[in-house]
């Protein structure tokens, strides 16, 4: 996932249209539903990758619940909010990794099939979020940040679905380990950096606002 770059604003959130409050609802249950079917799908299927994808869509619901629950709050609401946020992902992807170490112990490969089916389906509802979105992918800074989310997390998809192809034609467990490793350090880390950005909203009531890349992660401040 690309960097995230902030500028600082002491205002809070503007208030949006009652069009995009709608989109930012569909998109929410989207990727709600999406992290079930994934969660379900992957302990049937016995795939560590697909539990990690989940974990964009579970990351996503939670952006979009954000900014819905945060439109015209005040800083300390918002940053209490991705305190929230950042302690769930940073949870779930430590359960990842342990359930990667079991799997990678035990050897056995997952079911590519449902693997590379369920991949495809989450690759076409974060294309449709993306295009619902897009119409706003010029907007302020939190509208362009969700509109790339959607549209980045397509791209993880795809390594689920070529992780599914390796399976198959290796009959071996390590590319779906490999991927559901990399995408569960992702979330871990970026929770990290989520957290260390909204202790610092906490403490000095100042907006940290990324204005491009995903939401997943934050990087430098300009002062």
């Amino acid at each position: 996932m690309p960097g995230c770059h902030h500028d600082h604003h002491h205002a809070p959130a503007v208030e949006a249209s009652p069009t995009y409050r709608r989109v930012l609802w569909l998109a929410l249950l989207a990727n709600a539903a999406m992290f079930l079917v994934e969660v379900a799908s992957g302990l049937k299927a016995g795939s560590v990758s697909l539990l990690a994808d989940s974990l964009d869509f579970l990351g996503d619901s939670a952006n979009y619940g954000i900014s819905l629950f945060v439109l015209g709050m005040a800083v300390t609401a918002r940053a209490r909010a991705s305190l929230l946020k950042a302690g769930s992902m940073f949870l779930f992807g430590v359960v990842i990794l342990g359930i990667a170490a079991y799997r990678f112990m035990n050897g056995e490969p997952p079911e590519a099939y449902t693997m590379g089916i369920i991949g495809f389906v989450a690759m076409l509802v974060n294309v449709g979020v993306a295009l619902m979105l897009f119409r706003w992918r010029d907007g302020d800074s939190n509208m362009q940040s969700v509109w790339l989310c959607s549209r980045n997390d397509a791209i993880g998809n795809v390594a689920v679905m070529l992780a599914a192809a390796a399976v198959a034609y290796t009959a071996q467990p390590w590319p779906d380990l490999l991927v559901a490793v990399f995408m569960a350090v992702l979330a871990v880390t970026a929770s990290y950096q989520v957290m260390k950005v909204a202790r610092l909203e906490l403490k000095t009531g100042v907006v940290a606002q990324p204005t491009q890349g995903c939401g997943h992660g934050h990087s430098g401040h300009h002062h």
